[in-house]
């Protein structure tokens, strides 16, 4: 009986939230519905007009993203092509990989996902064997690490999966997330809630390092291996 009262009460409550938050949908509704009633032509216009240029400047910045090797998941062949990348976009995400690695391929699946996905974002990847000079100044030492860079600066680093539920079977969601922690793409979840499950488990603590140039000498990472 106890329980069927709970079930009850609950159901109510739960009712009466839907109730609620309908009201709420109709009545800004009604509120938008009555101020373009209120509007005359002119007014519209320049609303159909405002709505016209907005979409004119998306476009603009995604044909300019385009143009810079956004949108798709790239290998550079050279740290002078790492240096070229990341001064003439805002937001680089740089995996630093061995081919050896099979963690490394994990990674480039998801990867190649998200560089459609977030367009606002450059995605390259980077062979280490290619790349000492930038390895030792970024103190990479662990394969594979993804660094973040915004306006030039090493912002953060993702090293291994620690981050990502501590498991090579993370969702290209939890990749997702711990990007967005970091605002070098645009996530739409809510930061606060890892998409990957036993949070408490495995934590969600991770480093954020200061602002730093990337021809910086100071940068902390893990000293383990892969």
């Amino acid at each position: 009986m106890e329980a069927d009262a709970s079930v009850d009460m609950f159901s109510k409550v739960l009712e009466n939230h839907l109730l609620q938050t309908t009201k709420l949908v109709e009545e800004h509704l009604d509120s938008e519905i009555q101020k373009l009633d209120q509007m005359d032509e002119d007014e519209l216009e320049r609303l159909k007009e405002k709505r016209l240029e907005a979409l004119r400047k998306a476009q603009q910045q995604k044909q300019e993203w385009l143009s810079k090797g956004h949108g798709e998941y790239r290998e550079i062949p050279s740290e002078r092509d790492f240096f070229q990348e990341v001064k003439e976009s805002k937001k680089v995400v740089c995996h630093f990989y061995r081919d050896s690695a099979f963690r490394c391929k994990i990674l480039d699946r998801h990867l190649a996902i998200l560089s459609k996905k977030h367009l606002e974002t450059k995605f390259l990847k980077l062979n280490v064997e290619k790349a000492p000079f930038l390895c030792e100044r970024l103190r990479i030492k662990v394969i594979p690490t993804l660094a973040l860079v915004k306006d030039g600066k090493t912002q953060d680093y993702v090293v291994g999966f620690t981050d990502l539920g501590n498991t090579d079977d993370f969702t290209t969601e939890s990749l997702e997330w711990r990007l967005g922690c970091s605002d070098i793409l645009n996530y739409s979840g809510n930061l606060m809630e890892p998409p990957f499950q036993n949070q408490k488990k495995f934590g969600t603590n991770f480093t954020k390092l200061e602002k730093k140039t990337i021809r910086g000498k100071k940068y902390d990472s893990d000293s383990d291996d892969d």
